[in-house]
């Protein structure tokens, strides 16, 4: 069984969440390509497989990605070989050019549960948008807390296109002073019976607050802020929502 990496996305990982999340959700992706336009440099900082920038790449756009996953980069290749992309931790990328506009999907920067560290790479990404640039990004919020679990259960089965079937055992347990969500999970390919190879994984999120990320920006020196509860733009009021979208302007 392979180390166990910390929101690391390892082959098997990366093989089921292709299965089940090949494509973007279009009103996410229609979410973010309402900030794009033609002319701008446009990063996907966390891109994984693709999903979203590929179908970016179709539509025109002159769009980079970043990722710290080989297993995931190397899927995006698949699909499109001539893509933009450097497998590379965020706080360590220096592009050549700014970004006139940076986004992150799929409430990736509760990831970053150590705060500090969230802080940092938000700072970083700041560092990286030319003047009037915007950084857009989503965060899951207090209302995904998932009830504790007392031992790892089957959450998902999957068949691959060889014909094989993938498995995730996971359990759920809640750190309510660091407001950390932790979901370890074990994926298991089995041929029949027999397994063949087994994966770890050790999944965390920091849910958010209302009020609590908007605050980091502040820290870190945005001054236009902007806060959604939906993809259709609809102003946050309070942590009921599912996600908080932010849209954040360098002045």
């Amino acid at each position: 069984m392979k180390e166990r990496k910390q929101n690391y996305y390892g082959s098997l990982c990366t093989e089921m969440y292709e299965i089940l999340h090949r494509q973007a959700p279009k009103e996410e992706l229609d979410f973010y390509v309402s900030y794009a336009k033609k002319e701008q440099k446009i990063l996907e900082a966390l891109c994984g497989s693709g999903r979203f920038l590929v179908p970016f790449m179709k539509q025109g756009f002159d769009i980079s990605g970043v990722d710290l996953s080989g297993e995931m980069l190397d899927k995006l290749k698949q699909k499109a070989p001539n893509a933009n992309v450097v497998q590379a931790d965020i706080l360590e990328y220096s592009p050549d050019e700014p970004f006139d506009y940076i986004f992150i999907s799929s409430g990736s920067v509760s990831l970053f549960t150590d705060i500090h560290l969230c802080k940092k790479i938000l700072k970083k990404l700041k560092g990286m948008l030319a003047q009037k640039g915007k950084l857009v990004f989503a965060v899951d919020t207090v209302a995904n807390r998932c009830p504790d679990d007392s031992d790892y259960k089957l959450s998902i089965a999957v068949k691959t296109k060889e014909g094989l079937d993938l498995t995730l055992r996971s359990k759920n347990y809640y750190d309510e002073s660091g407001q950390t969500q932790f979901s370890p999970g074990i994926y298991e390919l089995y041929d029949g019976a027999r397994l063949l190879k087994s994966e770890l994984m050790d999944f965390q999120t920091h849910l958010y607050k209302f009020g609590e990320m908007e605050q980091l920006l502040t820290e870190i020196g945005f001054t236009a802020i902007r806060t959604y509860s939906s993809f259709k733009k609809e102003q946050a009021i309070n942590d009921e929502c599912e996600m908080f979208l932010f849209e954040c302007t360098v002045s």
